[in-house]
């Protein structure tokens, strides 16, 4: 007798989630600014330069969305973003800091203040927009023909910097090794999520391949003369299991068996486990490393194997350093939308992924809010949020994202003060990290 449907879960907690949230969200304010940001003049020409060209950025939305490439292959991606940046005169350059599929334009160089407006439009594997990269592209390249449309006029710069696959492949961690944000002093985005939010933690990641080698053997004839790398990788995986029991609330583990051995009668030589490891601070995802380095460790000790732990074939993500300076004038500029950013705290912090943004944030100042395209509960990374990020609530978000956006590095370009509480925040929050060398 076989039972080959799964057990369906049981969705009681997230309906109590999503429960709870609501009454949260009802009761929430938005965060403010102490700031004032660009002149009202200055925000009137971005807010039209935006809506000028709101139909042309949703229909680059739409095609990015009907044609998904994955990360490092986005060669059409980006050609239709670069075509989209020439018809309004930008100089661009496509393929940077050795990624073919990176992309740069920007206003003209001066001595005043440089941010950059990032855009992403890797997809993922099977699922198309699963994380709405299409939106974030696209409200990317609304916020800077915004914000270039009154930068000289304020003193500084703005830059639009395309970075190649988000999805695993840390693009921005290799464009910031090559140098790319090296003259920027602020980096802003957005992502598309089930609810607004100003700040919403992204958890550190990192990925580590066990590679365990035995002995093989008859597994009849000689089992004696075997040394099992399968039950090496078998007791890695439950050890695993075990360590989670005292891992924080924010961590993860989360892994797969990439190799168990060819036949039952073989015992394995070779077996191998891919984990990634998620936490929220740089420190703790430090320590959750060298814990899993000790799992393996004794798993190959305990059944006489070797083992081999291969770190990162990607840079590692770290989580996101907030800049709550710089998330109270998104929320100020997305009131003219209609929309009411969160603050912190109220959508459950554990439904949450990792991004590349993360390394730049301890770089120099950053912004990554989240824009609503879903009801709430709808998951990133799902077919269902794939649709959403090609609806008209998608549509709606590519708008309001450019503004918000666009008026943002407005702003920072505009406000001295400004300026300086972010940067005193970010230096308040310990500075610069040397990224490269965090896990060394």
């Amino acid at each position: 007798m076989t039972h080959a449907a799964p057990v369906p879960p049981d969705d009681s907690h997230l309906r109590s989630l999503v429960e709870a949230t609501a009454d949260a969200v009802a009761a929430a304010e938005p965060l403010g600014s102490d700031h004032t940001g660009a002149d009202a003049e200055t925000r009137a020409a971005v807010e039209e330069e935006v809506r000028s060209r709101a139909d042309e950025l949703v229909a680059l939305s739409q095609d990015l969305h009907a044609h998904p490439e994955e990360g490092f292959a986005e060669h059409r991606s980006v050609g239709a973003l670069a075509e989209l940046l020439r018809a309004h005169g930008h100089e661009v350059t496509v393929g940077l800091g050795g990624l073919d599929t990176a992309l740069r334009t920007g206003t003209p160089d001066n001595d005043g203040p440089h941010i950059a407006v990032l855009s992403e439009y890797d997809a993922l594997p099977g699922l198309g927009h699963g994380c709405g990269h299409n939106v974030i592209c696209t409200a990317g390249a609304g916020g800077f023909l915004g914000a270039a449309a009154v930068a000289e006029r304020l003193g500084g710069r703005v830059s639009l910097v395309g970075t190649p696959a988000e999805e695993g492949g840390g693009g921005k961690e290799t464009l910031a090794r090559a140098g790319i944000f090296d003259d920027v002093d602020a980096v802003i985005m957005l992502h598309p999520f089930s609810h607004d939010i100003a700040l919403h933690p992204f958890l550190g990641r990192r990925q580590l391949e066990m590679v365990f080698h035995g002995v093989g053997a008859h597994a009849s004839a000689q089992p004696f003369m075997g040394r099992n790398a399968l039950d090496a990788a078998v007791a890695a995986y439950q050890g695993v299991s075990a360590l989670r029991q005292q891992l924080p609330s924010s961590d993860r583990v989360h892994g797969i068996f990439t190799d168990g051995g060819a036949r039952p009668n073989v015992i394995p030589a070779r077996a191998a486990l891919l984990f990634y490891l998620r936490s929220a601070n740089p420190e703790t995802l430090r320590d959750l490393a060298n814990r899993m380095t000790a799992i393996a460790q004794g798993a190959a000790e305990m059944t006489g194997c070797g083992v081999e732990l291969h770190w990162d074939e990607q840079p590692a993500y770290l989580p996101i350093r907030f800049n709550t300076t710089l998330a109270g004038r998104w929320s100020v500029n997305q009131e003219g939308t209609g929309r009411k950013p969160l603050p912190p705290g109220i959508v459950p912090e554990f439904l949450t992924g990792s991004t590349d943004l993360g390394n730049l944030s301890f770089r120099m100042p950053a912004l990554h809010p989240m824009i609503a395209v879903s009801g709430p509960t709808v998951a990133l990374h799902t077919k269902e949020f794939a649709e959403a990020a090609g609806s008209q609530t998608g549509d709606q978000a590519v708008v309001d994202g450019a503004l918000g956006l666009a008026l943002t590095a407005a702003d920072y370009l505009a406000d001295a003060d400004l300026r300086k509480a972010v940067h005193d925040e970010f230096e308040a929050s310990g500075g610069a990290l040397d990224v490269p060398s965090f896990f060394d």
